[in-house]
Order: structure tokens, then C-alpha cells, then sequence
């Protein structure tokens, strides 16, 4: 019998293996009672097979393997009888992921926790912080550091509990298991997790020697569909710069054993950026640094004597063989690695070299993409960064079967990640160009905001791409936070290949947790389908690259298969203008110009390399088929403002005739595409009547004024 604590507080038994236990529960920033609860499977020789089995909503471990879930469709062992559903219809937009909430001070507090019934072999234990995943959710089993302890997600739980079921992996501080026996260990639950869902990938997340852990399992296991993420991987560890203290750790005796936490804890670790985790990067300056001090004087430095309880003397040395043995074993079977691999590397990593070894390991494995975070040191899943699960979507890596699903797959983002995209990302050039949004309404009136456009969708915006796209970012925080409603943009399909080595996660991986995905007509087709809101531009990258003197000008194909398919689902199309780009900055170097500048020749073709890998629009003709994609030239001006105006939108519900007729289609095409044109040249008269249009009359205003909003001229 298992008996499980649900949050109620009453006892519930359950049947199952003997091979199961339940480790104490406890809270780890709380003086109360403690209530943080984990379940745990013991692993070994002498264990029996039990399937880890899925936590319910209330803790407990389910009885059967059929599951009812909440949308009513029944799951057969990983099996579901229904449709594919929408990870989107069950979280929310502007869901609270937690990240930020817990720091370091938590960690230690859930390491010490765990420690007091520390013995026996190694096991795997499921926060109940992670709660309960979407329906249909892929598995995600966390391989720890040198610490052991399995904590090392604590920042993340939340989060990553939304979207996979959790799974962390505990060796307990005594356990000398060799690292084939860890291996084992892993391959037992990979095993079972196959036989009860096999359809599903699994996620191994290996922390520092976990990721020596999680490439040894994926080499071993090529027919498995696994998805190895990867944190500062060990597999550099005999090119570590601690190698020459190891010999001295040995020698150190036990009484003094106290002082080497403290020399490994500037070593594994940023004390600054872990002290830096959950601070309110919009605080003040002054209150910032304040509470850094504190953190740092009062909790950091306090904390680390614990390091000593986590990792005893013997424990150290054991684990720093067993590093060694486990990147060599890691090493000399890295070539069969079939695995999709994401590498995250630190730029401060002090302990590793570990930005080399990401380059090391993008040029050897097969299925390999690399994100650095050049201001991080090893410990980056409990540093200041990005959360986890924010990396994971921004590079495409979520997903419940086989491939991603740009549709189904798609997590909506969180409050916490459109705070860090718009003060972090957008932060300079939202305040530079100060938005004006316009819209149109039904009768044909122009006001202020976004009321004119539609709130149910399908919903089809087609407009001018700026300089750039310079426009995505405010457009999108306006639709969010007036409307509620997240667009998803069509993208170009450079921003989908995977070159560099030391690519940090930048603006291209932000605008894939916004929603962008690949421009094609299937993705289309799905996201009208689902009445979803999206974001077309027909112009493409002819018209967010065009050439100097093109500005405000549409580069359209001749074709009209948008409106054939926003008339299949009884989408409204929504034109819409903007203008601004010649406000902030002069084109000075276009494609044509570059191009004729030796050194930026051959810069430009070696990263766009051939042309025709991106040729989108094979049946069109003259200038929207010439994308030829560069980086222009550019001269900043002081900022001026950037306006929208939502044309008054066009219906094509009830009008089947548009699916077949392509003669009225493209009157419905040619009526839009006018509309874009029409609006462009209002905003383009109307801006010359904005009190504020200059940057400087609206820091003027600001600081006579109050209110948030700069006004500008009355429609």
C-alpha cells in the first residue's frame, strides 16, 4: 500500500508496487507546516518494473492506466481515441509561470528537506509544485549536477509542470552507484515510459554531469524518440580549468573541509546573478541594488555553509570520479547520438569551458542547437536568465508526438515572459516610438484604439511590412493588452534554420514564443481553422527589405489564394496600414548597394548561402519574387512615431462563391490591397498634425503630465 497526502490533508492509500515510496512533504519557503509533496520510485537491481505513473489533480497516484481527461476523450495506454487538441485551449494568455518566485534560497531549502531521509539507491521523485500538466503532455525527467539532489529545477517547477510531466532524479548523498549504473537507472523509466506511451518523446534535461548522463542514455538508446536539453554539459571536464585543484580537494582533511564550499560556490556559480533571481528588474535602481545587498549578505553568503551537508568530503571525491568517468563514457559513444539536442551553454562558466563544448558538440551531433547566455555562470537554471520552458518554446522544441505542431503544439505566453519581451527586448524602441493605434468601424468611422477590429475570429490582418518589421513588436502588445488577443505571425523561413554555434536567444526565438511560425498555406489552413487571429503579410521580406526610396510602397504578388482561404472558414480580412520607418531611421545601404562592396558580398551569400532554399512564391514574377534577404544599412534619427489605422474590415462569411471564383476573389484581393494604400496615405497626411510626433515634445509632455498615454492628433 502507497499512502499519498492530498492537499486536503487526508490520507488515501493506494495500491501499487512495494517498489514505490513517498518522500516527507515539505515547504521550502515557509515557516508553516510542511506541505511540499513528491512521489518517488526507487530504482536498482533489485527493484520491481513499475511504470511511473501520472500524478491526478489532487496528488495522488492514479490506480489504472486508463485516464478520463477533462475534455472527455479517453487515453489507452498513451493512446488517445480523440482528436489532437490545443495546448492553447487550456492555457490561458497570460498565464502566471511562476519564474521568479522561487530562488536559490528555495533550493536550499528543498535540498536540505530531501537530505533528512537521505539513504538507499537512487530514485525519481515529481513536485507537486509542477501541478498538473496540459492533456496529452510529453514527459520530462531531470538529470542533476554533481549535487544530486534533483532540486536544480526549483526556479522552473512551475512552469515546466504546465507543459510535461516532471520527473527528477535523486542520489542520495551516500549512494556510490558507478555511472553505468546510473545509466540504468535512467534507461529502466525510458523503458517503461515507451511501453506506457509510445508515442510520445521523452525529455531528458541534463544539468552538468547529467548531461554526461543523458548523452550516455541517447547513445545507447537510438530507436527511443528523445529530446536531450543539455545545461552546461560535462563532457568538457578534462578541459576544466579546476583541474589542477582536484589533486588539492584530495588532500584537503575533513576539519577543514567546511572552507570548500565556499571556494566551489564562486566557481560553479554567479553569486550576483543568483542573488539577482526574482528581483523586479523594474524596480529603481537604488531599491535594486538594496535588496541584491541583502540577498547577498544575508542569504547567499549564510546559505553556502550548506553546500558542506549537501556534498560531504567523500561525496565530493566520489563525484568528481565519477564525472570523470561519466564524460569519458559520454565521449567515447557521443557519435551514435540520434537524439534532437539542445545545448545551452553559459559564457561565464568558470567550471567549464563550456561555450567551446557547445561549438564542439553543434559540429558532431547530427540534430544539434545551441543557445549561450554570455552573462551566466554554471548554474544557469538557478541564475537571473530566462526560464526554462521560455527556451524550450523559443526554439521550437515543445511538442506531444513525433514532429511540432506549430498550431497545436503552441504554449501561449506567459505574464512573466511578455514582461521580459517588452521591458527587456522592446524596451528602447517602444519608448522611442511611442504606438498610435487607429481603427476602423463599421459604418466607416475612425477612432482611437482597436475596437474596429474584430474580437471572435477567424480573424485574417493583412498590411505593409515596415522596415524591418519593425512594427511586430508594438502592434503585438497592443493586441494583447487591449484585446486580449495574441496574433500569430507568418515568418520567413530563414528565422527556422539553425547555422551559428554561439547564437544567443535573441529576437528571432522571442517572436516564436509569440506565436510566429513558418509561412505556409497548411499552417494557414490550420490556424483559421482553429479561429485563431493571424497575422499575413502579402509583401513578405520584398517589402520588410525593400530598397531605398521604396518606403510605404506594397509589393504584392499577383495571386489572391489568402482570400480563397480566409472565404473557406468565413475569416474577416482586416487591411490595415503603417507608418513610421522614416521617422526613426534613413536606409542608406540597400541590398543593391551592399552588394557592390566586396567584403559585404561575400559576408552577405555565405549567410543567406542559396537563394532558392527560401524561394516561397515559386509561380510569382517580377519584384515580390526578388527576395533577396540582407542586413541594410541604417542611419538612427531622433525618433519620431509610429502610427496604425485597422481599415474597416472585410467579411467573406456566407460567400462560398470566393473559394471557386477567382475572378470575385481577386476583386475581394484588389479591394484589400486598396484599403492598405488608403490607409498608408491617411496616416501619412493625418501624422503632420501630432502635436508629439517628435520624441522630444513627448518627453516635454511627460514631464508636466501623468498620465501614461502621449496623445496625438484627433481622428
Amino acid at each position: 500500500m502507497l499512502i499519498v497526502q492530498n492537499p486536503t490533508g487526508r490520507a488515501m492509500a493506494t495500491c501499487c508496487s512495494s517498489s514505490l515510496l513517498v518522500l516527507p512533504n515539505f515547504r521550502s519557503n515557509s515557516n508553516q507546516k510542511s506541505s511540499f509533496k513528491v512521489r518517488a520510485q526507487i530504482s536498482g537491481d533489485n527493484k520491481k518494473t513499475t511504470p511511473i505513473e501520472h500524478a491526478n489533480n489532487n496528488g495522488s497516484v492514479p490506480v489504472t492506466k486508463t485516464v478520463q481527461n477533462q475534455k472527455g476523450s479517453n487515453e489507452v495506454n498513451g493512446k488517445l481515441k480523440s482528436q489532437k487538441k490545443f495546448v492553447s485551449d487550456e492555457i490561458e494568455l497570460l498565464w502566471d509561470d511562476g519564474y521568479g518566485s522561487k530562488s536559490v534560497k528555495d533550493y536550499f531549502a528543498a535540498a536540505k528537506e530531501i537530505l533528512k531521509s537521505d539513504g538507499g539507491p537512487p530514485r525519481w521523485f515529481s513536485p507537486i509544485d509542477c501541478g498538473r500538466p496540459v492533456e496529452d503532455a510529453p514527459t520530462l525527467l531531470f538529470l542533476p549536477g554533481l549535487d544530486g539532489t534533483g532540486m536544480g529545477l526549483v526556479p522552473h517547477h512551475k512552469a515546466l509542470g504546465k507543459a510535461f510531466h516532471v520527473w527528477c532524479l535523486h542520489i542520495p548523498v551516500h549512494d556510490r552507484t558507478p555511472f553505468e549504473g546510473l545509466v540504468k537507472v535512467v534507461e529502466d523509466v525510458l523503458k517503461q515510459e515507451q511501453a506506457t506511451r509510445p508515442n510520445k518523446p521523452i525529455y531528458l534535461v541534463g544539468d552538468s554531469f547529467g548531461g554526461c548522463l543523458a548523452l550516455a542514455v541517447a547513445a545507447r538508446n537510438r530507436s527511443l524518440d528523445l529530446v536531450l536539453i543539455l545545461v552546461n554539459p560535462a563532457t568538457s571536464f578534462e578541459k576544466s580549468p579546476l583541474q589542477p585543484l582536484l589533486p588539492i580537494l584530495e588532500m584537503v582533511p575533513e576539519d577543514l573541509h567546511f572552507t570548500v564550499p565556499y571556494v566551489l560556490s564562486f566557481i560553479m556559480g554567479d553569486p550576483i546573478k543568483m542573488a539577482t533571481l526574482g528581483i523586479d528588474n523594474q524596480l529603481p535602481a537604488s531599491i535594486k541594488m538594496e535588496k541584491l545587498r541583502q540577498r547577498l549578505t544575508k542569504t547567499m553568503l549564510p546559505l553556502l555553509s550548506d553546500l558542506g551537508e549537501i556534498i560531504p568530503r567523500e561525496t565530493l571525491l566520489w563525484k568528481l570520479k565519477l564525472l570523470r568517468s561519466g564524460a569519458a563514457y559520454a565521449n567515447s559513444r557521443i557519435h551514435a547520438v540520434q537524439a534532437e539536442v539542445l545545448v545551452l551553454a553559459s559564457g561565464k562558466d568558470m567550471m567549464l569551458p563550456s561555450q567551446e563544448e557547445a561549438k564542439r558538440l553543434h559540429g558532431i551531433l547530427k540534430n544539434c542547437k545551441v543557445r549561450c547566455f554570455k552573462d551566466n555562470g554554471h548554474t544557469l537554471l538557478l541564475e537571473d536568465s530566462i526560464s526554462l520552458l521560455t527556451v524550450i518554446k523559443g526554439t521550437c522544441k515543445y511538442r506531444r508526438s513525433w514532429r511540432y505542431d506549430f498550431v497545436s503544439d503552441f504554449l501561449p505566453p506567459s505574464k512573466g515572459e511578455l514582461d521580459y519581451a517588452l521591458n527587456e527586448t522592446l524596451g528602447l524602441l517602444r519608448t522611442a516610438v511611442s504606438s498610435v493605434f487607429l481603427s476602423t468601424m463599421e459604418d466607416g468611422r475612425i477612432v482611437k484604439g482597436l475596437a474596429g477590429v474584430p474580437g471572435e475570429g477567424p480573424v485574417l490582418l493583412v498590411g505593409y511590412h515596415m522596415l524591418m518589421g519593425l512594427e511586430l513588436g508594438p502592434m503585438s502588445e497592443a493586441f494583447i493588452k487591449e484585446k486580449n488577443i495574441l496574433f500569430r505571425g507568418m515568418a520567413h523561413p530563414i528565422l527556422y534554420t539553425e547555422m551559428d554555434s554561439e547564437k544567443n536567444f535573441d529576437y528571432a526565438d522571442w517572436i516564436k514564443v509569440f506565436g510566429a511560425y513558418p509561412v505556409t498555406a497548411t499552417n494557414l489552413f490550420k490556424l483559421l481553422s482553429s479561429k485563431s487571429h493571424v497575422l499575413l503579410y502579402p509583401g513578405g521580406a520584398r517589402e520588410a527589405l525593400h530598397y531605398r526610396g521604396e518606403q510605404y510602397k506594397l509589393f504584392w504578388p499577383d495571386q489572391q489564394e489568402f482570400v480563397r482561404m480566409a472565404a473557406r472558414f468565413g475569416a474577416t480580412i482586416v487591411p490595415f496600414g503603417t507608418v513610421g520607418e522614416d521617422d526613426i531611421a534613413e536606409l542608406v545601404l540597400d541590398y543593391n548597394d551592399l552588394m557592390k562592396i566586396p567584403v559585404l558580398n561575400d559576408y552577405i551569400s555565405k549567410v543567406v548561402g542559396d537563394p532558392g532554399r527560401f524561394k516561397l512564391r515559386d509561380e510569382s514574377s517580377g519584384e515580390v519574387a526578388n527576395q533577396q534577404l540582407y542586413l541594410p544599412g541604417l542611419i538612427p534619427k531622433i525618433p519620431g512615431r509610429f502610427y496604425y489605422l485597422f481599415g474597416k474590415p472585410i467579411e467573406t462569411k456566407g460567400r462560398p462563391e470566393l473559394v471557386k471564383d477567382k475572378v470575385e476573389a481577386n476583386r475581394v484581393y484588389l479591394e484589400a490591397k486598396a484599403e492598405v494604400e488608403k490607409n498608408i496615405a491617411y496616416l501619412l497626411k493625418k501624422r503632420e498634425e501630432d502635436p508629439y510626433r517628435n520624441i522630444l515634445d513627448r518627453l516635454n509632455y511627460g514631464l508636466t503630465h501623468t498620465a501614461n498615454d502621449v496623445p496625438s492628433f484627433e481622428p
